[in-house]
């Protein structure tokens, strides 16, 4: 008996150590993805960043000054005075007039995407203060359909710069867009005329538009209301343009020069006005709206 216990012992510690070495293989497959939650890789200076300090100073790196892409929310909550932001428009949502469908239909598209940025489409419209400044502020959202402009974003826009008017305030909008919606086929391209007419009225009302480019601004956002600013601000190395520097290469079939489309290049070629790293937005933005109220009140 006693011997038959000692194997039981034995064999139970057999099965002991074996679970063991099964979680810790189970771990090790585990660790990729804990190493991500944790741990950035600057596309700057492909530094291995921890994802906190990253998240403190803005979603900027701290070594090489990159600047990632930050989410709608974020941003809003980082550059306006403490709850003054107040939404518009929150609850409008994009149809499916062409019924399209390319790998997927359109209104499955538009679902994931609500599902992953908790908001209804690509831009978040509203109205807060820099430094005691108000303005009717629009932030795109990237990650929602690549921030693409379509009907739900036009009208958005729109009602943005027609309550500035209202209210005779200035408007900024933060750009950052892979171009027109291509699920809605002309009426997105529609967009472009009505964001910039609203946009001329917003002139004769002598009311400043600041724009403020980030990466990536392209498309029909940059062919549009990005360059239409009284005054254009870019955030450092954003990447700026119509096309992709690829489909220019192969159009012109040449090369292109270093830092094209980059912000900084676009700096050089009096494309931008200024260049303002995340951190001193808030004050800047402030003093511009500041200024441009009192030009607005001269004339």
């Amino acid at each position: 008996m006693e011997g038959e216990e000692g194997v039981e012992r034995i064999t139970d510690s057999m099965a002991w150590f074996k679970k063991g070495e099964e979680e810790e293989k189970k771990e090790k497959r585990e660790d990729p993805k804990l190493f991500d939650e944790l741990w950035l890789k600057c596309k700057s200076c492909n530094e291995m960043i921890y994802r906190k300090v990253v998240e403190r100073n803005l979603q900027v790196c701290p070594k090489c000054n990159y600047h990632f892409q930050i989410p709608a929310r974020k941003r809003i909550e980082s550059l306006v005075d403490p709850e003054t932001f107040v939404e518009h428009d929150s609850d409008l949502t994009s149809l499916d007039p062409l019924e399209f469908k390319d790998s997927k239909k359109y209104p499955h598209r538009v679902k994931e995407s609500q599902e992953t940025t908790d908001q209804k489409d690509a831009v978040v419209c509203g109205e807060a203060q820099f430094e005691g400044e108000p303005a009717m502020v629009g932030v795109f959202e990237f990650n929602f359909m690549g921030g693409s402009m379509g009907s739900v974003v036009g009208e958005k826009i729109t009602r943005l710069i027609e309550r500035a008017i209202e209210k005779r305030v200035g408007a900024v909008i933060f750009c950052a867009s892979g171009g027109a919606r291509m699920q809605e086929g002309i009426l997105s391209l529609m967009q472009m005329a009505k964001t910039s007419a609203a946009l001329a009225r917003l002139q004769e009302a002598r009311l400043p538009y600041i724009s403020v480019l980030t990466d990536p601004t392209t498309g029909g956002v940059s062919a549009s209301i990005a360059m239409l600013g009284d005054i254009i601000i870019a955030e450092p190395k954003a990447m700026i343009g119509f096309a992709g520097p690829r489909v220019i290469k192969d159009t012109i079939r040449a090369e292109l020069p270093e830092g094209f489309q980059r912000a900084e290049y676009l700096l050089q070629h009096g494309m931008v006005d200024l260049i303002v790293e995340r951190k001193d937005l808030r004050h800047t933005l402030s003093s511009l709206l500041k200024m441009l109220k009192i030009e607005s009140l001269k004339e």
